[in-house]
């Protein structure tokens, strides 16, 4: 990393990406049991702003696997809570954050879908040069860290 350019977390430190269907779709079309079986499924695929798809990879005891299911319905990822709610209304599997999920895991609209093959990743940065601090990056920053102090204040460890 350059000299003048400094990192500061934006989000949780690890992620992962994990799968989730609605347990009417589970029910109606049958378990996943294997990576492999997701090509048997509908798909709610996420593309980034380049038109490139979200990779699904997992990973459990020494064996990945990246599996690249048609999408029967594919949403860009500023989209996400729109995928989301497909998910949620029994249209498919979709791959996504973790965090983005854990609610609707919490209210039982979303089931988690192989779990075991969910692999952590660290969680996003925001990179910007030192030279430089416009007012609104500088509030920013300052939030960004108040939000960490008081996460980790009341959990012992920080989460953004």
């Amino acid at each position: 990393m350059a000299k003048d350019v400094i990192a500061v977390p934006i989000g949780p430190r690890l992620q992962r990406l994990a799968l989730a269907a609605a347990p009417a779709y589970l029910a109606s079309k049958g378990a996943i049991a294997h990576p492999a079986d997701i090509l048997e499924h509908n798909c709610i695929r996420m593309k980034f702003s380049s038109g490139a798809l979200v990779p699904w990879q997992f990973e459990r005891q020494g064996e990945t696997i990246t599996v690249d299911p048609p999408g029967y319905i594919t949403i860009g990822v500023d989209g996400a809570s729109a995928a989301i709610d497909l998910a949620r209304r029994g249209k498919g599997v979709i791959a996504t954050f973790e965090n983005w999920l854990q609610p609707h895991f919490n209210s039982r609209d979303l089931e988690p879908v192989l779990p075991q093959w969910w692999q952590p990743f660290e969680g996003p940065w925001l990179y910007f040069s030192s030279r430089f601090m416009s007012a609104p990056l500088r509030a920013f920053i300052d939030f960004l860290r108040e939000e960490r102090e008081q996460d980790f204040g009341a959990s012992g460890s920080a989460s953004c």
